[in-house]
Order: structure tokens, then C-alpha cells, then sequence
């Protein structure tokens, strides 16, 4: 669980194994109020005891009579709190207050015409036809007593109500996708004109908030490093710490051997502008030793993390001396985000997707207080950040690239011979996303070298047996989710032909057409 901001109002998220709990989450915040995602099974009381402004109740993939449907305790109803449903918790709702939800047979998924036919609050200004973004099985056939009905679809008789003196109300559709017209406008009515929720979630208050935050933590003789990796999150951290503590902040970039093709000499370019202090540590050595011999991308990640921490343990002795008594803190700064935090098992209580390395693959022995100024943010709202603290726009706008660098892009063992052909043919993907104009538009395209499999391929009227390497191009807002950015052909064609006829070893280019969910971004 992160600790939210203080004085916000909190909106919680129940999350009944929503698609798309994230991206509720992040729409809330758009509205300028403060979100966290809290799973299902926490209780009710505990929900209530964090104070919440409102609540809202996801969607999810089963039915309401399923016999191991998720529920929740329908007290959430009669606490006070204003709560919101959405599809699946949309029907949570009308079925513990009393309605009806029916197996009518009839389904809907995807674009669907509603038509509003009181528009009340929550549909307020909302144009009486138009389109939804729906995925549901089951239907409210009658609203709870003291409900007014909305809107409807052609199968769905109840497909939105409100009961704005309890503070209740729910639409069937989701809201929160960019399928569904006027989506957002729906969730702000809810959460400013029924909830009554202050609108103070802002990049200028996260900032200060922040700034003071660690002034208090750190103290006014404490020093710290910063784990700099280069990309968007480890710079804003930085950047936001400097500006708490000034020049007690030293920034440690680890070049660990698994960096891109000219990549360590472009962050200290750019980096030595912008923070008083950089130190450069060459562990290549240190990190391919960890890792030889280790197919498994949990335990690759794992090493990956602890090896940093070893780094910036001894980064910390040569840069302050060591600790200046028994009782000193070693402070260490890092640019962990919130769906870093949710996806390695923590925050809201989901299960562990992956350990990302500065989450779920720390050692159990740190030596090191944390200080994580972005956990509770999105990456788009990091990089507003950035931009508000004026940072340059090649920091703010880099392509992500995780912490462990190409070690978890190289399928099977890490070796420095598998990471040089990797590299050379990762920095011609890039050299061709870049002069196709793409950089904005494609969130990321990690190029993935299948080292542990070879295929059969004819270059030169010859015969040979190299590495298949995988393109995956994808378009997000905050990485929580992604689909499979479409290419133009021709710069497939462009980045195929230069791999395959300039980077020896490797001889299939292929392109991963998978969303997320079910696939994530990286492969490991």
C-alpha cells in the first residue's frame, strides 16, 4: 500500500480483476483527484478506515451468480461514502441494493449506441445518443428503489441510474476507455458533482509536496545518492531531491554492461548539464559474473537488483567516506513508479506480475533507507513532472528502458557476445524509428534476441543457422496497458533489411503483435 498525499481527497479503486482498474485509476487523477487501486477482498471497514472521498467499484470478468463470483459487503452502500459502479460493479450495486440483474442471454462487447433518457447529474450535457465502449453478459432489468433510470441500449433496460442524495450511481458501460464518448466527462460528474471531490491533484502541487516531503525525511544534514539509469523516472527523481537538498544529492549511473549502443556516453552528456554531481561506475564485469549461467528471467532480475544495490553500497563509501556514525542513514533515491509497485505484488494487494528490480528484486539486507518521490505516480504524470521542473524534453520524452537493460531482452543466458549483437541490432531499429518520424507516437519497441533459438535462413547463396530477433512496438498512455503499434511496411522493411544484412548472427526479423494484457511490454 503507498502512502497517498496529504491533503487530497482519496478516491479508491476496487479492483474485481478489471482490464482496466489501471486506467480508472489514472482517469480519476486526470480529473485532478488523488487514486489507488485496493483489491476486492480487503473489507470494507479497512476501505472506510483510509477516509476515502468516494469509491469505485471496477468492472470484472464474471458474473454477478457466478458461484465464485467476487463480491463486496453491500454495507459500502449505507457508509456514507459515495460510490461509483462500472459494468461489473454497476451490477454489484443494483443486485445489494435490492434491483434486479438478469440472465437475459443477450450480450454486449465493444461499441454500443446508449440512449439517455433522463440525463440527471451524472449524464448532464451528455448528447442523448451516442457511443459506449460495453463488455458484459448479464443486465440490469430493474433499478434499486429510490434510483432514477438514465439511459438504455436496445438489450439493456438499466444501463445507467443515480441516486444523488445517497450518493450513488453507475453506468453498465466503461467509462474510462477512449472507446467510450464522453467517458470522462460521466467520471468527472460522479466524482465533482455527486462525490463533491476537490480538484487538487496538480503537477505544481505534486512538486512542492514532494520537495517538502523529503526535506523532512532526509533532514537537513543528510546526504544521498541517486540511482540513475538514464530514462524519464530515475531523472525526475533526481531532479526533484536536488531541488529538496541541493548538492547532498550525488547521482550514480551504473553502466552494468546491458546499456544500448552508445548510451552510457550520451547520459553523461546529457546528465552533467543538468545535476552538480555524476558518478559514472563501470560494473560490467561485476553484473555478466552475476549472471552467467542464468536462463530464468524472476532470478535474472533478482541478481540484476541486488547487484545495484551492491554498486551503490560501494558508490556510497567512496562518494561520503562511508557512514558518519552508528546511528546515520544512508539515504538512496530511486524513480519507482506506481505501476511498478502494483505489478510486483504490492499496493493492491494483485498478484506479482514480475519483480521489477527496484521493487520486488531488493535484498533482503539493504543497507540503504529509500526515497521514492514518483510511487505513487503514472509515467505520463512523471513526465509532466519533468516538464514542470523544467527539464530538458530528450529526458522527458525517452523512450522507457528498464533498469535491467538488454538482460531481459535476451532470452536464454546473458553473455557479452549475445549483448554486442543485441545492441547493434537494437540501435538500427532505433536509427530507423527515429528518421520515420515515430518517436512520440510509438511508446516503445524493445527488440528482443531469441538467444537460446536458431533458424535456418540463405544469405549470400549460402546456407546458415543464426538468432531470430523480435520487434515489439507498442502504443501506451502509462504503460499499465499497451496495444501493438502498427508499423508503416515499409519501415518494418527498412529495419528487417539493415538487421538482417548488417548485424552477422542474426538472419529472421519477426514483430510481436500482442496487447497487453495478456502479453506485458518487455518479454522477461
Amino acid at each position: 500500500m503507498t502512502t497517498p498525499p496529504a491533503d487530497h481527497d482519496l478516491v479508491l479503486v476496487v479492483d474485481f480483476g478489471a482490464q482496466y482498474a489501471q486506467l480508472i485509476a489514472r482517469r480519476v487523477r486526470e480529473a485532478r483527484v488523488y487514486s489507488e487501486i485496493v483489491p476486492h477482498s480487503m473489507p470494507v471497514a479497512d476501505m472506510l478506515a483510509r477516509k476515502p472521498k468516494a469509491i469505485i467499484l471496477s468492472g470484472g470478468p464474471s458474473s454477478v451468480y457466478a458461484e465464485d463470483a467476487p463480491g463486496i459487503d453491500t454495507s459500502v452502500f449505507t457508509a456514507g461514502v459515495p460510490v461509483f459502479g462500472m459494468c461489473y460493479g454497476f451490477q454489484l450495486m443494483a443486485k445489494g441494493l435490492g434491483g434486479e440483474v438478469a440472465h437475459t442471454g443477450a450480450r454486449e462487447y465493444g461499441r454500443t449506441p446508449v440512449t439517455v433518457t433522463t440525463p440527471g447529474t451524472l449524464l448532464a450535457g451528455v448528447p442523448e445518443s451516442h457511443r459506449v465502449w460495453m463488455s458484459h453478459g448479464d443486465s440490469v432489468a430493474a433499478a434499486p428503489a429510490g434510483f432514477t433510470v438514465l439511459a438504455s441500449t436496445d438489450v439493456t433496460p438499466v444501463a445507467a441510474f443515480e441516486n444523488v442524495d445517497q450518493g450513488l450511481a453507475g453506468v453498465q458501460w466503461h467509462p474510462e476507455v477512449l472507446h467510450t464518448e464522453h467517458g470522462q466527462l460521466v467520471l468527472e460528474h460522479f466524482l465533482h458533482e455527486i462525490a463533491g471531490c476537490r480538484q487538487t491533484w496538480t503537477m505544481v502541487n505534486i512538486v512542492e509536496e514532494q520537495v517538502e516531503r523529503i526535506r523532512e525525511q532526509i533532514g537537513d544534514d543528510g546526504r544521498a545518492i541517486c540511482a540513475l539509469s538514464g530514462g524519464v523516472d530515475s531523472a525526475v527523481a533526481a531532479a526533484i531531491v536536488q531541488r529538496a537538498i541541493g548538492d547532498r544529492l550525488t547521482c550514480v549511473y551504473v553502466d552494468h554492461g546491458m546499456m544500448r549502443k552508445g548510451e552510457t556516453e550520451q547520459v553523461r552528456r546529457d546528465f552533467e548539464e543538468v545535476f552538480s554531481a555524476l558518478d559514472v561506475v563501470d560494473a560490467e564485469d561485476q553484473f555478466l559474473d552475476a549472471l552467467a549461467g542464468i536462463h530464468d528471467p524472476e532470478e535474472k532480475r533478482k541478481i540484476i537488483g541486488r547487484e545495484f544495490i551492491r554498486t551503490f553500497e560501494a558508490a556510497e563509501v567512496r562518494v561520503f567516506g562511508g557512514l558518519a556514525g552508528g546511528d546515520a542513514t544512508a539515504w538512496l533515491v530511486q524513480g519507482t513508479l506506481y505501476p511498478d509497485v502494483v505489478e510486483s505484488g504490492g499496493g493492491a494487494g494483485t498478484s506479482t506480475i514480475k519483480s521489477h528490480h527496484n521493487v520486488g528484486g531488493l535484498p533482503d539486507d539493504l543497507q540503504f533507507e529509500l526515497v521514492e518521490p514518483l510511487r505513487t505516480l503514472f509515467k505520463d504524470e512523471v513526465r509532466a513532472v519533468g516538464e514542470q521542473l523544467g527539464l530538458p524534453s530528450t529526458m522527458v520524452w525517452r523512450q522507457p528502458f528498464p533498469g535491467p537493460g538488454l538482460g531481459i531482452r535476451i532470452i536464454g543466458e546473458v553473455t557479452k557476445a549475445r549483448l554486442d549483437l543485441l545492441r547493434e541490432a537494437d540501435a538500427i531499429a532505433r536509427e530507423e524509428l527515429t528518421r520515420a518520424g515515430l518517436d512520440r507516437e510509438i511508446w516503445q519497441m524493445p527488440v528482443v534476441l531469441l538467444a537460446d533459438v536458431r533458424s535456418v535462413g540463405v544469405q549470400g547463396d549460402g546456407r546458415t543457422y543464426g538468432h531470430p530477433v523480435v520487434l515489439r512496438p507498442v502504443t501506451s498512455e502509462d504503460a499499465m496497458t499497451a496495444d501493438w503499434a502498427r508499423l508503416p511496411y515499409d519501415v518494418m522493411e527498412r529495419i528487417s533489411t539493415r538487421i538482417t544484412n548488417e548485424v552477422a548472427d542474426i538472419n529472421r526479423v519477426t514483430i510481436d503483435i500482442t496487447s497487453k494484457p495478456p502479453g506485458t511490454i518487455e518479454w522477461e
